[in-house]
């Protein structure tokens, strides 16, 4: 995977800007808050995810224009490729010149790996963070993981709805049998996602965290289920108690991956630079696995993290990161003084320079 050209044209604060990049480290380089971000973010847009910063499809179109529109020019598997997005009151896409159902349908065409700072919850808050950093991954490679997961949600969302009224009325068990054969029929579906997942990156978690701690520590996971067997029987008995809190208190929406240095749980023990280091470790697996499933190796995007790093760490990413096409943005040029090659871009107020 190559991204060959980049074109962007009132998208945030970039009026019309072409960025062509070097197949190897490309350095994003400018103060804070002129946009160097944004050039990530509308690379990113390309994997059909939504934006890695939370943002809505109308803020992407820079004040005071009615739309957004963004190119790019890549090649995958040998063969040049184009793909658009037009951003209006939502995201239109074109893979080819061939208008799409949905931006969602440029998954699995082109493949990036986004680290940025709020990554770092992944390791250190709350199981939600670990679940989107599966999902996301999964549905990278397999598109159809999406549409599980959409059914999946909007069939707790009912049961949820009606759960609440099994304590006055019984005749609803009727209408709950029906929603939780369906939350089943996908939950199990996730789960087995998501454990194969996991038995994926932790091929390759080992030997990369080995290097970014220069050999001192290993990290492993594991996906740790809620439902685990007889799914179906553990949520008709868990009915009495969800119809009081009003909510489904089983399945995957529940669950949590496991990350462990050297045996020991890193969330509850890992230092700020371990934590660092294991999300680091999980984004670079990731990019691996895609490798392992495509072929070829996904863009790394890296947003704002030079910082965060050790020298030693920052020099790992800057050098010792082979075979992969990669953005990174940066505030201080010290961060990148030990860059061997590759490629710089100095952004000001949404221009390049």
């Amino acid at each position: 995977m190559r991204l060959k050209k980049l074109e962007c044209r009132n998208f945030r604060n970039i009026e019309s800007e072409i960025l062509v990049p070097c197949g190897t480290m490309n350095v994003i380089c400018g103060e804070n808050a002129q946009g160097k971000t944004n050039f990530l973010e509308a690379i990113w847009l390309f994997t059909g995810a939504k934006s890695f910063r939370g943002a809505k499809d109308s803020e992407f179109i820079r004040l005071g224009k009615e739309k957004a529109d963004i190119s790019i020019e890549f090649i995958f598997q040998e063969i040049e490729q184009t793909a658009k997005i037009e951003i209006k009151e939502k995201r239109y896409a074109y893979l080819n010149e061939k208008k799409l159902k949905s931006a969602h349908e440029l998954a699995g065409t082109f493949n990036a790996v986004i680290f940025s700072p709020s990554d770092l919850k992944t390791v250190s808050e709350g199981p939600s963070n670990r679940r989107k950093f599966l999902d996301t991954a999964i549905g990278q490679i397999y598109p159809a993981y999406i549409e599980t997961l959409k059914n999946y949600a909007r069939a707790v969302t009912q049961r949820n709805r009606i759960i609440k009224d099994l304590r006055y009325d019984s005749t609803v068990s009727v209408m709950l049998d029906i929603f939780e054969e369906e939350i089943v029929k996908n939950g199990i579906k996730i789960i087995n996602a998501r454990k194969k997942y996991t038995e994926e990156i932790n091929k390759f978690l080992e030997n990369i965290y080995l290097g970014i701690s220069s050999g001192k520590e290993m990290l492993d996971t594991d996906y740790i289920s809620c439902a685990g067997e007889n799914f179906s029987e553990k949520l008709k008995n868990a009915r009495k108690e969800d119809m009081y809190s009003g909510i489904t208190s089983i399945g995957p929406h529940r669950d949590d991956l496991e990350f462990r240095i050297n045996g020991i749980n890193a969330r509850s023990f890992a230092s700020q630079g371990q934590k660092r280091s294991v999300a680091l470790s999980l984004k670079l697996a990731e990019a691996e696995v895609i490798k392992k499933k495509t072929g070829e190796s996904p863009c790394f995007l890296l947003d704002d993290v030079m910082s965060e790093l050790d020298p030693q760490r920052q020099n790992y990413i800057l050098n010792r990161i082979e075979g992969i096409q990669a953005f990174i943005t940066c505030c201080d040029p010290l961060n990148i003084k030990n860059l061997t090659g590759g490629k710089t871009f100095s952004i000001k107020e949404g221009k390049i320079i």
